[in-house]
């Protein structure tokens, strides 16, 4: 069993370090991780003919095979696909990302779109997140409130749920996204499979373009953040703010039946003249 760990805050973020040891127990453990913070890219790659990516190799404490990348996760995990990092992979393993990647920000999570990048090439994925307590915003946390952060809690989480898929990997693949409230385990309440909310536990509430002194006609975008909301029960966020980890399975981006667009329908009739 071969075990790619990847993550969107960087190769020296502590979550990926302790992530990818536990990750050692079940399988040959190989990481490669963007060389600096790409949260929020998604399953980004980059414009490949502008970075012109580089690989090094780097030292994690406990982990054997430790690759930095100048790159998205996307790319880590495309790279890796293609040979990169030597024998083909059966999983991956992205996060732990400080930060609940719940609602709309898994649109945009880096951490998720690792394991999206990886079931466009057949393989199975687990993205793991841990709340921040008091301010995980849009999928993020500041490196300020990281001090205490239970990361081995989150790291238990995801050895028993890799563990499992280990013993038995579904022939179609799945991507689990993970999400962890940042607290002991002891502390948890439980857990429960989620439905996807719209929203996170706290949202960018404005954007505003503030004049640069000395730049004709350049703006710095000034942003505020909302208050936290009480996000409904069941959904993945309201469930880590009951303190219970949530579990959702994400589907394939699938072609939605419409019926009632018979104006575009027209319309394009009339453009290709049939």
């Amino acid at each position: 069993m071969r075990i790619l760990v990847t993550n969107d805050d960087g190769i020296d973020s502590i979550g990926l370090h302790v992530l990818a040891r536990h990750m050692c127990a079940h399988g040959d453990v190989v990481v490669a991780a963007p060389d600096r913070e790409y949260s929020g890219a998604g399953a980004a790659l980059g414009a490949l003919h502008l970075i012109h990516p580089e690989v090094r190799e780097v030292q994690v404490d406990g982990v054997p095979e430790v690759w930095a990348v100048t790159g998205p996760p996307g790319l880590c995990v495309m790279f890796s696909r293609l040979g990169a990092f030597g024998p083909p992979f059966d999983l991956v393993v992205s996060g732990i990302n400080p930060g609940a990647n719940v609602g709309r920000s898994i649109y945009h999570s880096g951490t998720v779109g690792a394991c999206l990048t990886g079931r466009n090439g057949g393989l199975s994925g687990v993205a793991v997140s841990q709340a921040v307590t008091g301010f995980g915003i849009e999928g993020q946390g500041w490196d300020e409130m990281l001090d205490d952060q239970h990361w081995e809690a989150a790291a238990e989480v995801a050895d028993v749920i890799v563990a499992s898929l280990v013993a038995d990997l579904p022939a179609s693949p799945v991507i689990v996204n993970v999400n962890v409230p940042n607290l002991s385990i002891d502390e948890m309440k439980g857990w429960r499979h989620t439905e996807i909310g719209t929203l996170p536990p706290r949202a960018m509430a404005t954007a505003d373009l503030e004049p640069i002194a000395g730049h004709e006609r350049a703006y710095q975008v000034k942003m505020s953040w909302g208050d936290e909301v009480r996000l409904p029960e069941g959904t993945d966020g309201g469930t880590i703010e009951r303190d219970e980890v949530s579990i959702t399975y994400l589907s394939r981006i699938l072609p939605e039946p419409r019926n009632d667009l018979g104006a575009t329908d027209d319309a394009l009739e009339a453009l290709f003249g049939r």
